[in-house]
C-alpha cells in the first residue's frame, strides 16, 4: 500500500465500530443486504436514471429561467451552490426510482436502509448515522462532464478517521472504494448544455437583454443548427421574460428564410422528421434542421 494511505482492515476482521458493537467486515459477495439491493436495482437503467437526475439537479441549482445561468463551472456560481447539487440529487434519485424517503437513512431498498451520497469533488462525507450501513456513492465531475456510482457498506473501519467534528462525518477510504464496493456503472457522460457550445461572443448576443426574445431565439437556432435544444435552455434564453416558448414558435418563418425548419418534439410527425436525420427529440425538445425538398411538417 502506498505511503500515506490508510491501512485498512479487510473482510473477515472485526470492524472498529465502538458504537454499534462488534461485527465482522464482509466482502460484498458475502453481504446479504448488498446482494438484495443489487438484485432490486438490476432491472433498472441505473446509469440512465442517474444521468437524468444529475442533469435535473444541476438545472435546479443554476435556476436558468430566473438567473440566465447555464454553466455550473462559471465564475458566478458559488462553490456552495456546486456542492448543493449533491443534496438536490438525493430527492431526484428517490423520484427517479420511485423510492420512499425513509428513516433511519435516506431511503429503503429491498427493506434495507440506504444512504444516497454524492460529491462534485473526490470524496463523500459519510455521517455517523450511516457508518456501517449501505451507501450509494456518486461522483460527479462537472468539468469533465461525467459521473459514476458505487454501492458500498461504509464500515467505520473503512472511513478516514476524521477530525472529531460533531456530526461524525468521515470520508470513504479510496482503497475501500476500490476493493470492497460494487460499481453500479462506469463513467457515464452528462448531457451537454447547448449554450456551452457557443463562443463567448455568440453567448453574449443570445443572452443579452436586447434585442427581443424572438431575435435572440433566431440567433440561438442559427448558431446551433442541428443541435437539440431542451426546454430548460429555451427558458434560460428567455430568463425573466413572459412565455418564451410562444416566442420561439413565432420564429418559424424567420428561420425558413434561411432554409431552416424548426421542429418541436411535442408533435409526433416532427419527431419522425428529426429521427430521419438521426436526431431524437423528446416531447419538450426543439431543433432547427435543413430538411430535404418535399419534406413537410405540421405545428
Amino acid at each position: 500500500m502506498s505511503k500515506g494511505r490508510l491501512a485498512l482492515q479487510g473482510p473477515g476482521e472485526i470492524c472498529t465500530n465502538d458504537r454499534d458493537g462488534e461485527h465482522i467486515l464482509l466482502a460484498p459477495a458475502d453481504d446479504g443486504e448488498v446482494q438484495a439491493v443489487l438484485a432490486w436495482l438490476q432491472p433498472f437503467d441505473v446509469a440512465g436514471l442517474y444521468t437524468s437526475a444529475i442533469a435535473n439537479s444541476i438545472d435546479y441549482v443554476l435556476d436558468g429561467a430566473r438567473t440566465g445561468r447555464y454553466d455550473l463551472m462559471a465564475a458566478d456560481v458559488h462553490p456552495g451552490e456546486k456542492a448543493s447539487v449533491g443534496a438536490k440529487l438525493e430527492y431526484e434519485v428517490l423520484r427517479s426510482f420511485n423510492l420512499p424517503k425513509a428513516r433511519p437513512l435516506d431511503t429503503r431498498i429491498a427493506k434495507v436502509p440506504v444512504d444516497i451520497k454524492a460529491t462534485v469533488g473526490s470524496n463523500w462525507s459519510i455521517p455517523s448515522e450511516a457508518h456501517c450501513h449501505l451507501c450509494i456513492c456518486t461522483q460527479v465531475q462537472i468539468g469533465r462532464g461525467r459521473h459514476r456510482s458505487w454501492l458500498v457498506r461504509a464500515h467505520r473501519s473503512w472511513l478516514y478517521r476524521g477530525s472529531g467534528n460533531r456530526d461524525g462525518k468521515r470520508g470513504l477510504a479510496a482503497d475501500a472504494r476500490d476493493q470492497w464496493s460494487v460499481p453500479l456503472y462506469d463513467w457515464t457522460p452528462l448531457p451537454v448544455n447547448p449554450l456551452t457550445l457557443l463562443t463567448e461572443e455568440q453567448a453574449g448576443r443570445v443572452l443579452a437583454k436586447l434585442p427581443g426574445q424572438e431575435q435572440r431565439f433566431g440567433m440561438l437556432f442559427r448558431y446551433l443548427e442541428g443541435h437539440v435544444i431542451p426546454r430548460s435552455v429555451m427558458a434560460t434564453v428567455g430568463a425573466g421574460r413572459h412565455d418564451p416558448l410562444r416566442r420561439a414558435r413565432n420564429i418559424r418563418k424567420q428561420l425558413a428564410q434561411d432554409g431552416l425548419t424548426l421542429l418541436c418534439g411535442k408533435w409526433r410527425e416532427q419527431q419522425d422528421l428529426a429521427a430521419a436525420h438521426k436526431i431524437t427529440l423528446g416531447p419538450e425538445d426543439w431543433v432547427a434542421l435543413r430538411l430535404e425538398e418535399g419534406q413537410t411538417h405540421d405545428g
